[in-house]
């Protein structure tokens, strides 16, 4: 494997522009949908030396558990439990609006979404009732959460660390005391190395969501989809994401703090996979939330695992993931 291992630190600090400016940022953070068919759940013990595991994996905004359909079956075939999440009005229970199916674009700017409603205390609870059920199975939980999956990963870390034997950022967002929600991580000056979307559909401050248009037939705006999520990808492959996205996100959600305390999240052993030509978590912005989460526990750091020439979606080959995933030291 060609990733190599690396800490970095000393990053600048510095506030970043308005919230308005922000949420062009956001709109890519999404992660995407399934590249396969299904995710398995395997419970024969593992070959080697790590036996059984079970690993919650979290998805990211705009996005659901089928995000982790490729990953999650390499694991299953290793020996390993595997819970990909379905956070609340995600996933199986996700909202679409009407107007969205219709592509009535006028009304699919006002139509309301009861995502709106939605905090990070309810991802939290979800994915920390996973984790309950997953650790009274017995054996190791490992926590795993992409993009925006990052902030439930460091809620649950702080609410039931005991629960978690390792906790892994896929090129996700690991809020700081600098930048205690994804908003400001968005708005750092090192988020805004992320490429933007086009349009945003209707007011988020009025929707409360953050609205896209999948379905969009112009074809810029399919360009900058692409260039943020998958610019490696088959134009196949990106039609298959942009099938499993969902129109809305949580503005609460977003600002939301989700900042980890040193003597409960930062005594969990955690891993970061760096991915070097990500559009949407900037690297900058990667490295910078590395720096201060290791500043805040320098005597537990990041596991920095570089795939350098990865985009936001990870590798095309999910099982080089997979093989640092199933290789976490516990």
């Amino acid at each position: 494997m060609a990733d190599n291992e690396k800490s970095t630190d000393n990053i600048p600090r510095s506030s970043g522009p308005s919230r308005r400016t922000a949420l062009r940022g956001l709109a890519a953070t999404a992660g995407g949908a399934a590249l396969a068919a299904s995710v398995g759940a395997g419970t024969a013990r593992a070959t080697g030396t790590h036996g059984v595991r079970t690993y919650v994996l979290v998805h990211g905004t705009h996005s659901a558990a089928a995000f982790w359909t490729a990953i999650g079956r390499e694991l299953a075939l290793r020996g390993h439990r595997v819970v990909a999440v379905d956070q609340p009005l995600h996933g199986t229970e996700k909202f679409i609006p009407k107007a969205y199916q219709a592509q009535d674009l006028r009304a699919l700017a006002t139509e309301p979404s009861p995502v709106a409603a939605l905090t990070l205390d309810d991802f939290e609870r979800r994915v920390t009732g996973t984790v309950r059920r997953a650790a009274r199975l017995g054996g190791p939980v490992v926590l795993v959460g992409h993009s925006m999956g990052g902030l439930s990963v460091s809620r649950v870390a702080d609410a039931v660390p005991e629960l978690l034997s390792h906790i892994c950022y896929m090129a996700a967002f690991c809020p700081s005391r600098t930048m205690p929600s994804l908003m400001d991580c968005a708005s750092s000056p090192e988020g805004q190395h992320a490429l933007n979307p086009l349009h945003q559909v209707g007011d988020p401050e009025e929707l409360g969501v953050l609205r896209l248009n999948w379905r969009t037939s112009d074809r810029r705006e399919l360009a900058a989809f692409k260039e943020m999520i998958c610019a490696d990808r088959t134009d196949a492959e990106f039609l298959r994401v942009l099938e499993g996205m969902q129109t809305d996100e949580s503005m609460t959600a977003y600002a939301d703090r989700a900042v980890g305390r040193a003597a409960t999240w930062g005594r969990v052993p955690r891993t970061y996979l760096r991915f070097g030509k990500d559009r949407t978590v900037a690297t900058q912005l990667q490295d910078r939330m590395i720096a201060e989460a290791d500043e805040l526990t320098p005597h537990n750091r990041f596991t920095v695992r570089d795939f350098p020439n990865a985009g936001h979606l990870g590798p095309s080959d999910p099982t080089r993931v997979t093989d640092v995933l199933h290789g976490l030291p516990l």
